[in-house]
């Protein structure tokens, strides 16, 4: 028996179709509310999960806690209200299940919408067993639990699902705006280093923040210092990846050399290929700029035959190839990309630019129409009128297409 473990505050617009994706794989659902006003719980309630309330108790560790007290299956599969879970993952997920000495297993779960990151891995499947418990701020994870319970209990087993299983949509940038939570998370890790000085998940994290904020020498400092507090050993892997991505993120600007170093680092971690695309794009990209366009291509390629459904990839891999001034390999990579993603307009942008190249004069003008009418509808007027500019002597934009 499956049991899906959830908290909820304020979910009405996100939460059907979470419970849409998961109705036909588990056998019970059970959602924790934490102070809901909107129709969160009456959209649980229609969709059959049975509903508990709890006020918030400050952090998700506890609360997630207190939700798994409520379940009653052999399995736990736990989701936020902004992923959903991939139709395909199942029958991968139910052979797993299936095996008696897996005690977790690993979610691939794509981080829709991010740029740095578009694959990470979480524990959210897993036996009901007591001696797993949620842990760490903000972040909180069953691992460190499961790690203890490894050492006593010698025959279970982590496994891992190779099919991407988990969808999120809580990246986005535009998901991003007006909320609090970079602060919450730096709030969170700064009392975590406070109280465990060094500790290499709170300086990955933190550190990555001061990087994204502007104070490099902070973060790098951080990053540093977390990444020689890291033990040896492939359990290590996912840390020291994170560690040595935001590394080579902190210094691609000022050098060069030292960023393509840890990068390279980053990807000879034991590590599936999606939890590695992050460094291996960066990486393609700074080799692009020190005209090693062959091994830029090279590692892009890999990218988008291991994970093709990364609208990222294919655009950078059309950036490369137009380059290298492969025009029809490149426009077959827009279009990939645009297939995946149709609200991207720089790849529209670009698509016209390589349409115009190839000699595509209507279409290199739908394109960039496109790429204006998108930048206006995202609020980026400024980057519309400039573009619209920018390409008016080029193409008349205003023209009817034959």
């Amino acid at each position: 028996m499956l049991s899906l473990s959830m908290i909820v505050r304020n979910e009405q617009e996100r939460l059907g179709a979470c419970l849409d994706s998961v109705k036909a794989f588990t056998d019970e659902m059970v959602i924790l509310d934490t102070g809901s006003t909107d129709n969160t719980i009456a959209i649980a309630k229609a969709a059959g999960a049975r509903v508990e309330q709890l006020p918030w108790p400050g952090d998700f560790a506890p609360a997630r806690n207190a939700a798994l007290d409520y379940v009653t299956g052999d399995w736990v599969l736990v989701l936020d209200a902004d992923e959903c879970l991939r139709a395909e993952a199942i029958p991968a997920l139910k052979a797993l299940m299936a095996q008696p000495d897996v005690l977790v297993i690993n979610l691939l779960r794509h981080e829709q919408g991010a740029a740095m990151a578009p694959y990470s891995s979480v524990s959210r499947l897993f036996r009901r067993h007591p001696r797993i418990r949620w842990s760490r701020p903000y972040h909180s994870m069953v691992d460190d639990s499961v790690r203890e319970l490894l050492q006593d209990e010698f025959h279970w087993r982590i496994a891992a699902c190779p099919e991407p299983a988990l969808l999120h949509d809580g990246y986005r940038p535009e998901q991003l705006q007006g909320t609090d939570k970079a602060g919450r998370l730096r709030r969170s890790m700064e009392e975590w280093l406070e109280q465990e000085p060094g500790h290499p998940y709170a300086c990955a994290k933190l550190g990555a923040l001061e990087v994204a904020d502007g104070d490099r020498i902070h973060g790098i400092a951080l990053l540093r210092e977390g990444l020689a507090n890291l033990g040896e050993g492939d359990e290590n892997a996912a840390e020291r990846y994170e560690l040595l991505l935001h590394l080579g993120i902190a210094l691609s600007s000022e050098d060069t050399d030292q960023a393509i170093g840890f990068y390279k680092q980053a990807l000879a971690q034991a590590l599936d290929v999606r939890l590695g695309l992050g460094a291996r794009l960066n990486l393609a990209a700074l080799l692009l700029q020190t005209n090693k366009i062959e091994e830029a291509i090279q590692l892009t390629t890999t990218a988008c035959q291991r994970a093709p459904e990364v609208a990222l990839a294919w655009y950078n891999l059309g950036l490369m190839q137009r380059r290298k001034g492969e025009i029809k390999d490149a426009l077959q990579s827009y279009e990939r990309a645009i297939s995946l993603e149709p609200n991207h307009a720089e790849c529209h942008q670009n698509l016209a630019v390589a349409r115009l190249v190839g000699g595509d004069i209507d279409g290199a003008r739908a394109s960039f129409r496109e790429a204006i009418a998108l930048l206006n509808s995202q609020g980026k007027g400024d980057q519309a009128r400039a573009l619209h500019d920018q390409v008016s002597g080029l193409v008349k934009l205003n023209e009817v297409n034959a």
